[in-house]
């Protein structure tokens, strides 16, 4: 049976239900199931950015600094990150082949040592290096660790300067069966995407078809009534029963990361907000719509435009730093920041929508430089001007690293 469902109470869930009243690190976590994680920092890492809108006092980093104290583990989902530890249990055992001599001989030093930096194994097991996933070169070690991590049989413990020191993992004797594994993270999936496309979630679980048939199990679950489903103009939507749309989403603005689970599925976003939007930071700059690193602009239920932000050096010039040291660029020039008194960004028009920019330059004593564009115009709404800069200000705040803060994990 299909649930009544209209384009603003879709909005409505996807908007209330994941961005949630802050809560403890541990907690966030819990509830979202997985938080992506991204290398570049622009103006920090995607999964602070994504922290930051559902962990009261959050600062950029805390991730990193509570990990080893927190009941998650990194690994892979639909992408590679932080998942709470009841979607790490439906994950593993995950279907592979036999460990490899060399893979075996990794894991009886990590066994053996209790916890180990890559560099460690050398001393056991030499500097040999094999061809990666991406054709370049990886050290055998660190390439087997990595096989033995997807496995599930050894953990990031922690990270030293980025760096991941694993440890082996105490394998359970209990295991769901396949069926019900499977189960569980078509939910978790319908969780972290309510309302979630009924084709993408077909797709992100379809990886998970060594535990069984993705599409009857979502079949069933709909027919169960644990997943809902409604169909908007032709599209079918499905969220775990008891997700109801909120009317009272916040008239805040929030700035959010290319991979927050709201705008994650671009062909949603496309659907329920009514533009493109594109992740750019491996894009040319020349053929860059937005900007290397732009992040949706989000004011009450409507997503207006996208800012982009740079934190200033001490020479006082504004750059994002990505993960291989390219500059976040906006416009041919790559600067983010301040075009001068005209307010042009150097940002490209799209093909379809005007573009509106506008360029507020140093902010909060010059620690940030933010340029933000509009899809159509600057809302005319009371209270957004306000609401923007209380936004920047937050940002500044989640940036900054002092004064001393305690969050609690």
């Amino acid at each position: 049976m299909e649930s009544h469902l209209t384009l603003a109470g879709a909005r409505r869930i996807a908007i209330s239900h994941s961005l949630f009243q802050p809560t403890t690190l541990q907690g966030a976590i819990d509830r979202l199931g997985f938080v992506q994680a991204d290398p570049i920092r622009s103006p920090a890492r995607a999964q602070d950015l994504i922290l930051r809108h559902r962990v009261d006092g959050y600062r950029a980093g805390d991730l990193e600094r509570h990990y080893a104290s927190l009941d998650i583990e990194e690994d892979y989902l639909y992408a590679y990150g932080f998942v709470a530890r009841r979607t790490w249990n439906l994950l593993h055992p995950r279907a592979a082949s036999r460990l490899s001599r060399f893979e075996q001989k990794v894991l009886d030093v990590v066994r053996a040592s209790g916890e180990v930096h890559p560099s460690d194994l050398e001393a056991h097991l030499g500097r040999r290096r094999v061809v990666n996933a991406w054709g370049g070169y990886s050290k055998a070690t660190t390439q087997a660790l990595e096989q033995l991590h997807y496995r599930g049989l050894v953990r990031i413990a922690r990270r030293e300067r980025g760096i991941r020191v694993y440890k082996p993992v105490s394998v359970g004797s209990e295991t769901a069966a396949a069926h019900e594994r499977l189960r569980g993270l078509v939910m978790d999936l319908a969780n972290i995407f309510a309302p979630a496309s009924l084709k993408g979630l077909q797709a992100i679980a379809a990886h998970f078809n060594t535990l069984g048939e993705p599409r009857k199990v979502i079949g069933e679950l709909v027919q169960s009534g644990a997943l809902r489903k409604g169909t908007i103009d032709g599209h079918s939507y499905a969220w775990p029963a008891g997700v109801e749309a909120r009317d009272d989403v916040p008239r805040t603005v929030r700035l959010l990361a290319p991979f927050d689970p709201v705008v994650w599925d671009r062909a949603r976003f496309e659907r329920f907000w009514g533009w493109v939007y594109r992740f750019e930071a491996y894009t040319p700059v020349k053929k860059r719509v937005r900007g290397y690193y732009a992040m949706p602009m989000l004011w009450g239920d409507r997503f207006v435009g996208w800012v982009n932000v740079g934190a200033v050096g001490a020479a006082g010039a504004a750059g994002a730093v990505g993960a291989v040291g390219a500059v976040g660029a906006v416009g041919a020039a790559g600067a983010v920041g301040a075009r001068g008194a005209s307010g042009a960004t150097g940002l490209s028009r799209p093909p379809s929508l005007p573009l509106t920019p506008t360029s507020y330059g140093a902010t909060g004593a010059g620690r940030l430089e933010v340029d933000v564009g509009f899809v159509n115009r600057r809302p005319r709404d009371r209270g957004f001007s306000r609401e923007l800069d209380a936004e920047i200000a937050r940002m500044e705040g989640f940036l900054s690293p002092t004064p001393p803060h305690i969050i609690h994990p």
